[in-house]
């Protein structure tokens, strides 16, 4: 299990792929791993302020969790190193270039970038793209 950490091969290794379905990110105090399972989180982070998670947006609203943002998820399908290096600063340059921002969790063996919903096909064009371009460099090279 132990993935990539070249840079080029990464990046020309991409395979973005945009998950259907929009997220939402919610802190809820005093819980703890297992909590809310209900939420179908995925992701979850123990803060000192409570426990945070990427839940599906309707599962939030339905129980009434308040947040702020409406975000889309694209997996870079590349499996990668939790190891690598460069990698989230080539994905994140590439999308606040074009003033997207973006939220990167890691995975053990893939990032996720979550993008906010009204422009997410719009920044998996641009991760496809970064992809292509790192292909035909390595082959032109």
């Amino acid at each position: 299990m132990s993935g990539e950490t070249h840079l080029p091969t990464l990046l020309a290794g991409l395979a973005p792929e945009l998950l259907s379905g929009e997220y939402v990110f919610i802190s809820v105090p005093g819980r703890r791993y297992g909590d809310l399972s209900e939420l179908s989180p995925l992701a979850v982070m123990a803060e000192k302020e409570g426990l945070s998670l990427c839940v599906p947006r309707h599962l939030a609203v339905r129980h009434g969790h308040a947040h702020q943002g409406c975000f889309r998820c694209i997996t870079l399908s590349v499996h990668s190193s939790l190891e690598a290096v460069g990698l989230t600063a080539a994905v994140s340059a590439a999308l606040a270039a074009a003033g997207i921002s973006a939220n990167v969790v890691a995975g053990a063996r893939h990032d996720h970038v979550f993008i906010p919903a009204d422009v997410a096909e719009h920044a998996l064009t641009l991760l496809q793209r970064l992809g292509e371009s790192c292909r035909a460099g390595a082959a032109s090279g």
